[in-house]
């Protein structure tokens, strides 16, 4: 069995590590997974999860951020697959934590470019390829408001609004649009926000993605 060619794919941006890893695992039983982040180093040794457990990956290398590469990838999706059964969308600029009137033009740009402007390039991008059938994965992470979490809250709250908007439009035709709350996990990301936190009462980002999965 040629599972590159036999399993429907699924596209999981932001797959390098934390909960976009651990989803791209999971989801390799059943898919074969397309997986997209900037670190080469971080999605090979996903490879090699991946098919010690059975399964197969296409790796992508590149920033969501650049929209020539994106639109190439989706391009080469379609004429190798026609479409994608799922899109799960880890990716995220996590900004540290300053106040708002501290905001480093930098950091902020970043924010932007890959929590928002990216986002709304990639749902054209990608719609056609999940047609009426396919399944798009959001996750929300509610800081805006939040003392310190200017950029992020901000960036964050707006991907997570254009998603729901697209989700409402979809409904009755698809694709199906989810927005899902993971629970506090144990991620590189958490330890960026919450220093010195006991990381043995966070989730395992393995364990959250098997029950956020099992949810759509």
């Amino acid at each position: 069995m040629d599972k590159v060619n036999d399993l429907p794919p699924a596209l999981v941006t932001g797959a390098s590590r934390g909960l976009g890893a651990a989803i791209a695992e999971a989801l390799s039983d059943s898919h074969h997974i397309v997986a997209v982040a900037r670190t080469t180093g971080a999605l090979e040794e996903l490879d090699d999860r991946i098919q010690a457990r059975g399964g197969s990956a296409t790796l992508a290398p590149m920033d969501i951020t650049n929209t020539q590469a994106m639109a190439q990838l989706c391009r080469s999706i379609h004429d190798r697959w026609g479409g994608v059964a799922l899109w799960v969308h880890a990716a995220v600029h996590a900004a540290p934590l300053t106040p708002a009137a501290h905001l480093s033009e930098g950091d902020w740009s970043k924010s932007v470019a890959c929590n928002v402007s990216a986002t709304g390039i990639l749902i054209p991008f990608i719609a056609p390829l999940l047609g009426e059938a396919g399944q798009a994965v959001f996750f929300d992470d509610p800081r805006g408001g939040e003392k310190f979490f200017g950029a992020y809250g901000a960036t964050k709250a707006a991907q997570i609004a254009l998603a729901r908007s697209w989700q409402a439009e979809s409904d009755k035709f698809g694709p199906r649009v989810h927005v899902l709350s993971p629970a506090p996990m144990a991620t590189a990301t958490r330890a960026r926000f919450h220093p010195g936190e006991d990381r043995e009462a966070l989730a395992h980002p393995r364990d959250e993605a098997a029950r956020l999965l099992a949810l759509i």
